[in-house]
């Protein structure tokens, strides 16, 4: 079997297999990455330990790269190969040396108060239908910490404002979650929603779903109106997550307000103060 064969299978297989829109597209960029450098037309059986460790040091891998950055590319080629092996396309598996590089998660990047103050300001005095769309998608992730596609997804029945709920329907896992609402986006929504009819909460000026990659766009644009050099649409999530930290201290309560299934995804926001270190070495 061609390399190019392999990958289409694999990456249909991943969609079979529910992995979201995110890992797919980033899984076909790795696997792509290689593809170019090794041929796609390469056969299956032809690749190499060598052949893979020579790509993950050659300069148009690594270059500009994060270590975090090249560990997700070994996971994409880890496992790719052990799929294509385990259904029978290759003789042996390729990747099976690539080991993941050890290091410590990068903090995560959130947006301070003063920045969220100064983005929220920017929002406020914007004007027409796309700007106040734009400042509710962004209040409903800075204020309960939804992922981007969660929040694009949202329909208008999914907000029970009675209940201060909101039914989330597109999550990791297609698990189908229900996220408290804060008495400020609350407030916010009771407006928002008392111009809108049935269907997708956040909609383009024809009516359609917002996409993904506009509504990212769109962030960024706000961000950097605001005065935001460094920020993304993932930045409002850790920001929720941060702020929620910092007032409780409580990691397994920012656990269930993210909804994560390991506690090890939470832990990089339980990050140390100093001055919370010097108080309790004094006592």
């Amino acid at each position: 079997m061609r390399l190019n064969e392999a990958i289409a299978a694999y990456l249909l297989q991943l969609q079979a297999d529910g992995r979201s829109a995110h890992t797919v597209a980033q899984c076909q960029r790795h696997l792509g990455a290689f593809g170019s450098w090794i041929g796609a037309q390469h056969d299956l059986d032809q690749v190499s330990t060598g052949d893979v460790a020579r790509f993950m040091v050659a300069s148009e891998t690594t270059k500009g790269r994060s270590t975090a950055t090249l560990n997700a590319v070994r996971t994409s080629l880890r496992t790719f190969f052990a799929h294509v092996h385990a259904a029978g396309f290759a003789r042996s598996n390729p990747a099976r040396l690539l080991r993941r590089a050890i290091c410590s998660p990068p903090p995560p990047r959130g947006l301070s108060d003063e920045e969220v103050a100064r983005l929220m300001d920017v929002l406020t005095l914007a004007q027409g239908a796309a700007a106040r769309r734009d400042h509710m998608l962004i209040a409903v992730m800075l204020r309960a910490g939804l992922r981007l596609g969660s929040a694009l997804a949202l329909e208008r029945a999914d907000v029970d404002l009675e209940r201060r709920e909101i039914l989330v329907r597109v999550a990791k896992r297609q698990a189908v979650e229900r996220v408290l609402v804060s008495p400020t986006l609350h407030d916010h929504l009771v407006g928002y929603l008392a111009e809108r009819g049935d269907g997708p909460l956040f909609t383009t000026r024809d009516g359609g779903r917002i996409c993904n990659r506009q509504a990212q766009r769109r962030i960024e644009g706000w961000l950097r109106r605001a005065g935001i050099a460094k920020g993304s649409a993932h930045s409002l999530r850790h920001s929720f997550a941060l702020r929620l930290y910092a007032c409780c201290g409580d990691v397994l309560l920012v656990k269930e307000a993210l909804r994560h299934r390991s506690i090890a995804s939470t832990l990089v926001y339980a990050r140390i103060r100093q001055g919370d270190l010097r108080r309790a070495l004094e006592a």
